[in-house]
C-alpha cells in the first residue's frame, strides 16, 4: 500500500504542479466536453465543525453535490463520489433517471461510490485521510492522466488529499482562504471600489470587540443596530445583532468613549443570536479562535438579499455564472434559507458588474474556481424620475460552492442551456428562459419519518418530478435528512418565476397532504422554517 509523507514545502510545490495540469482538463468540468474524464467529488464541508453543528442535519449536506451525477450524461465521463455514510440506493437511482438520452445501466457502470462508514462530526476529507486503504482503492480506480477533483470548499485537508491521491484539485489554494472571511471580504470590497457597510477591523477578544464597536458607533452616530460577525461563520449562523437603542443615552456626544465601550460590552450577552442554540457563553469563546468584526446594520422597511456567482478559470478569466435573490430567515433575517433565479431585473446587471470587479481582484490574488458575493439591497424612490433605485451594499464573499450553486448547476446540466450576460437570464437549448425557486430548508415536523422510498412514491404518484419534455418540475435533494429531521431540499423549475413558485407551492401542498397524520408526541419537536419568496 502506498503512503506519502510531505514536508509543507514539498506539498506546496506538488500542489502547484498538480493545479498547473488543470489548464488541460478543466473544460470538462462544467460542460459536456466529449473527452474522457474521471471526476472525484469530495462533498466535504471542511469548515469549523462547531459552527456547522448549528445546522440541523448538516451531515446530510454531503448530498448537495449529487447534482454532479448529471455529468454522467457525457458517455465518456466516470464519476467517483465519496461520502461519510453510504447513500440510500433510491437517491442514486433518482439522479441517474434524470439523465436524458443515457441508459440507466450505462451511467451506473460509470459511477463509483465510496463511503468512510463514519458518522462522527469531523469533515469527510479528514475521515478519508485517516483511511489509507480507502485512499488506495480510490487511487486504483483512477486514470491519473484524466482525473481531477472537485469539492464543496477548499481547506488544507483538501490540498493534502489532492497531493496524497496525486490528482489536481479544481479549487483555490487554501493559503488564499482569508479572502473569503468577513474581514478579508471587506478588504476586497475596499480595493475593488465595491460599496459595503461601515465596519471594523478583525479583532480576537471581547474587549477589543467592544472597543471597535464603540468606534463604529462614533463614526455613525445615528446607528441603531450593528451586526457582530464571527470571521468564519457559515450561512449567517455566526452572526448576532447588537441593539443600540436601549443605550442611546450613551450615544456619541452624550457620554465618553470609555462609557460607550463598557455599555456595549454589557450588551453582548443580550444580543439576538441568529443560530437557534447560540448563547453568549459559547459565542464569546469563538472570538479568540475565529476572530470577529462589527458591522453597521442596514435599516430599511424593505430589504432584499441578492447575490452574484462567478468563477475564475485556470487561465485567470473571470466568468459571471448567475445572480439570485436570496431568501433569508432567522430572528433578524440573516440565515440563508433559499433563493430564486434570476435576481430582480432592476439590479441583476449591476450585480454582474460588481461581481466582475470582485472577481478580477480575486483573480489577481491567485484565487481559482467558485466565488459568490452577497449583497443587501434597499430601495430609494427618485422623485425626479419617479423610479425606484436600489442601493446595493456588499456583505461578504464566499469562496466555495454555496446554497445557490447546486440549483443552478442542476438547471444547467438538465437543460444543457446557457447563461446570457446581456439579460442576466438563462436559456435552455430550446431558447426558453428558465426560472427557479430553490431551498435547502423545506422542513416540517410532520415530514419526519419519511424515508427516501416514501418520497419517491409521493413524487411518482403526484407527478412532481422534473419533466425533460417541458423542462419544468422539481428536483429534490437532501433526501437523506427527511426521516430524522423532516427536512428536504427542492429546486422547482419553471418557464416564469410565477410558474416556478406555483410548482414549489404544489410540492409543499402535496407533502402536507401526504403527511396529515402527525408523528408521535414522543418525537423531538422540530420547528418549521417558513419561507416567503420575495420579488
Amino acid at each position: 500500500m502506498q503512503t506519502l509523507d510531505f514536508s509543507s514545502s514539498e506539498q506546496a510545490e506538488q500542489f502547484r504542479h498538480l493545479q498547473a495540469l488543470l489548464s488541460d482538463r478543466w473544460q470538462a468540468i462544467e460542460s459536456f466536453d466529449p473527452s474522457d474524464a474521471d471526476i472525484i467529488v469530495i462533498p466535504s464541508l471542511s469548515l469549523d465543525q462547531r459552527e456547522l453543528l448549528k445546522i440541523q442535519g448538516v451531515h446530510h449536506y454531503e448530498e448537495r453535490l449529487l447534482f454532479s451525477l448529471i455529468r454522467l450524461r457525457n458517455p465518456r465521463t466516470r464519476l467517483i463520489y465519496v461520502t461519510s455514510q453510504p447513500l440510500h440506493p433510491s437517491i442514486i437511482d433518482y439522479y441517474l433517471q434524470l439523465l436524458p438520452g443515457i441508459p440507466f445501466s450505462h451511467a451506473r457502470d460509470r459511477l463509483l461510490l465510496f463511503s468512510t462508514y463514519d458518522s462522527a462530526s469531523t469533515s469527510l476529507t479528514q475521515k478519508i485521510l485517516e483511511r489509507p486503504r480507502l485512499m488506495e482503492r480510490i487511487r486504483q480506480a483512477l486514470r491519473p492522466d484524466k482525473t481531477f477533483m472537485i469539492c464543496y470548499n477548499s481547506s488544507p485537508l483538501e490540498r493534502d488529499l489532492s497531493c496524497q491521491l496525486n490528482v489536481p484539485l479544481y479549487a483555490l489554494d487554501p493559503d488564499l482562504l482569508y479572502w473569503g472571511t468577513k474581514s478579508g471580504s471587506r478588504q476586497i470590497f475596499a480595493e475593488s471600489g465595491v460599496p459595503c457597510p461601515d465596519g471594523s477591523e478583525l479583532v480576537r477578544s471581547v474587549d477589543e470587540l467592544a472597543a471597535v464597536a464603540a468606534e463604529l458607533w462614533e463614526r455613525q452616530p445615528l446607528l441603531k443596530r450593528m451586526v457582530i460577525k464571527l470571521n468564519e461563520g457559515f450561512s449567517g449562523e455566526g452572526n448576532a445583532l447588537l441593539d443600540l437603542r436601549p443605550i442611546l443615552s450613551l450615544a456619541p456626544g452624550q457620554a465618553t468613549h470609555a462609557e460607550r465601550v463598557s455599555a456595549i460590552r454589557d450588551r453582548f450577552e443580550g444580543m439576538s443570536f441568529q443560530a437557534k442554540s447560540e448563547v453568549w457563553s459559547n459565542f464569546s469563546t469563538r472570538i479568540p479562535e475565529l476572530g470577529a468584526i462589527a458591522e453597521a446594520f442596514i435599516e430599511g422597511e424593505e430589504k432584499r438579499s441578492p447575490s452574484v456567482q462567478g468563477r475564475i478559470t485556470p487561465t485567470g478569466e473571470v466568468e459571471i455564472l448567475s445572480t439570485h435573490d436570496q431568501i433569508l430567515g432567522g430572528p433578524d433575517g440573516q440565515i440563508y434559507l433559499g433563493c430564486s433565479f434570476p435576481a430582480d431585473e432592476s439590479y441583476r446587471l449591476k450585480l454582474q458588474e460588481l461581481g466582475r470587479q470582485v472577481g478580477k481582484n480575486l483573480a489577481a490574488k491567485g484565487v481559482l474556481e467558485r466565488f459568490g458575493v452577497d449583497f443587501l439591497a434597499v430601495p430609494h424612490h427618485d422623485s425626479r424620475t419617479e423610479q425606484t433605485q436600489w442601493d446595493l451594499q456588499a456583505i461578504e464573499i464566499n469562496l466555495r460552492k454555496g446554497g445557490t450553486t447546486h440549483p443552478f448547476m442542476t438547471l444547467k446540466f438538465l437543460t444543457n442551456g446557457r447563461y446570457d450576460l446581456s439579460s442576466g437570464l438563462f436559456y435552455s437549448q430550446q431558447g426558453r428562459p428558465k426560472y427557479y425557486m430553490a431551498t435547502d430548508n423545506l422542513q416540517k415536523e410532520r415530514y419526519r419519518g419519511l424515508l427516501p422510498n416514501d418520497l419517491m412514491d409521493i413524487i411518482a404518484h403526484h407527478q412532481l418530478h422534473f419533466d425533460s419534455s417541458t423542462e419544468t418540475g422539481t428536483v429534490f435533494h437532501l433526501m437523506g435528512a427527511l426521516s430524522e429531521f423532516g427536512k428536504v431540499g427542492v429546486t422547482s423549475i419553471g418557464n416564469s418565476l410565477q410558474q416556478a413558485e406555483d410548482i414549489y407551492n404544489r410540492v409543499v401542498k402535496v407533502l402536507d397532504e401526504e403527511t396529515q397524520t402527525r408523528p408521535s408526541a414522543n418525537w423531538p419537536s422540530q420547528p418549521h422554517v417558513p419561507i416567503t419568496w420575495q420579488r
